[in-house]
């Protein structure tokens, strides 16, 4: 970049802080480029990031030759890859497929070989009696399985962070509380005005805005899109519920949707979800009793004991869903513009090679993209049950449903990225998130933040 203020020009401006701008930008830190991350809320991941059902993919089930297929594929061996190193929390818990009639057991030899198109060669159609075998508590009425033995869980909250922990280590600018309300596309460089009145410009800009994918889009000029936004409710169970699986356990796929499963999370919870409505309103986010409800029948049939286990939390988030079943990826060589839209449920999975595809299209319209030398790197505390805690080598614990100390709130409030305010601690330390969701911590959260009022 060149000058200050108004006269500042970076290389490269990524509009949007959720796991695949956040992933962009760290890709982008990796070359001699000054990058900015711009994002519109007072975090980064705090949007569809956060609320989702933390599945890391194998992509079994997409639809063979698109760039979804492609995308996930490279993404899950990307992620799979990088979570270890940096400290996100991952397990291999594999995934059961089940069919509930004759129709969706008949259905399964077509998935296995859906599959194999794809590149996954392990999917393994089971009977009846083999899916009790290794799921003992599943309710009455299974018609049959597949073994999914590759998926993972892992941590959604720490993965935007590290991207952008990484990004930012390396010289990339976080600029949050600035929400995009026009683009000037001018000869060399592009202006981007914000709703706090500052001016970004840049040479080239990646769309990946997420539920405002579409808006930015035609703030450009373009069009081909609009996002009307898949509401996603899920309910998180107690811990104790965790011994009734041992896998995550999957429905069979339709078109709209991946359906409604249950599956083991990193930080130790059973979550049941999502449910899959299409509304209007892109800020949503707040639960229904129909969409619960729902969740719950959907749960007392594949799981029944675990209605009798205490919920710890219930949530929404929203996908960005299109009118396409393709991510509506794209880039305008004239306009020094690569977008990122319509990207789903499988976005945290492919989030990595989506930043790859974005690089490459980049470099298409004109970017220099030279690597550096020698980059900085990152470690995450890890989050998951799994792997060791800051509690366990000591400290003071202030949130004793998740162990979190009194040192990981402090980081937290300092970390490259800080959190400025409790869902901020939550996704880094895990406090809040327990079963006494803060009645016992808040206060002295409170007292340790300065900050007056926990959601």
């Amino acid at each position: 970049m060149t000058g200050t203020g108004d006269a500042r020009v970076y290389d490269v401006a990524v509009v949007g802080g959720g796991v695949v701008g956040c992933a962009v930008a760290r890709l982008l830190s990796h070359h001699q480029l000054t990058v900015a991350l711009v994002e519109a809320g007072p975090d980064i991941g705090a949007g569809t990031s956060k609320a989702n059902t933390a599945i890391l993919h194998t992509g079994f089930d997409a639809t063979p030759g698109t760039l979804e297929a492609r995308l996930v594929a490279r993404g899950y061996s990307m992620l799979r890859e990088y979570a270890p190193v940096v400290g996100i929390s991952i397990e291999e818990t594999g995934a059961l497929l089940v069919a509930w009639d004759d129709e969706q057991a008949a259905s399964l030899p077509n998935l296995a070989a859906k599959a194999r198109l794809n590149g996954y060669e392990r999917a393994e159609v089971i009977d009846a009696d083999a899916a009790y075998a290794l799921e003992p508590h599943l309710g009455p009425g299974a018609t049959g399985g597949m073994m999914v033995p590759d998926e993972h869980i892992i941590d959604p909250w720490s993965t935007p962070l590290a991207f952008a922990y990484e990004a930012a280590a390396n010289g990339a600018e976080i600029l949050t509380n600035h929400a995009v309300v026009t683009c000037d596309v001018g000869s060399e460089v592009t202006t981007v005005t914000t709703a706090r009145g500052d001016r970004i410009r840049a040479r080239f800009v990646v769309n990946a805005a997420g539920l405002h994918g579409d808006e930015l889009h035609r703030l450009l000029g373009l069009d081909g899109f609009t996002i009307r936004p898949r509401r996603g409710e899920l309910i998180v169970f107690d811990k104790l519920a965790r011994p009734l699986l041992n896998r995550t356990l999957l429905p069979v796929p339709t078109a709209h949707t991946k359906g409604v499963l249950v599956a083991p999370t990193v930080f130790g919870n059973v979550m049941l979800g999502p449910t899959a409505d299409d509304i209007d309103d892109k800020s949503a986010t707040g639960s229904t009793r129909t969409g619960i409800d729902n969740l719950l029948a959907k749960g007392r049939r594949i799981l029944p004991a675990l209605l009798d286990e205490e919920v710890t939390s219930v949530y929404a988030g929203l996908r960005a869903a299109t009118e396409h079943s393709e991510y509506q990826v794209s880039h305008e060589r004239h306009l020094r513009y690569v977008c990122l839209g319509g990207i789903r449920s499988t976005g945290l999975t492919a989030s990595m090679a989506l930043a790859e595809e974005a690089v490459t299209r980049l470099i298409d319209c004109g970017l220099t993209a030279t690597h550096k030398d020698r980059l900085i790197g990152i470690r995450m505390t890890p989050l998951g049950e799994v792997d060791e805690r800051p509690y366990q080598r000591g400290g003071r614990i202030v949130c004793h449903c998740e162990r979190v100390t009194v040192e990981e709130v402090a980081a937290a409030r300092v970390a490259s990225v800080p959190a400025v305010d409790f869902d901020g601690l939550r996704r880094r330390t895990r406090a809040l998130a327990g079963r006494c969701q803060g009645f016992y911590c808040q206060a002295e959260l409170c007292s340790l933040t300065g900050w007056s009022v926990a959601p």
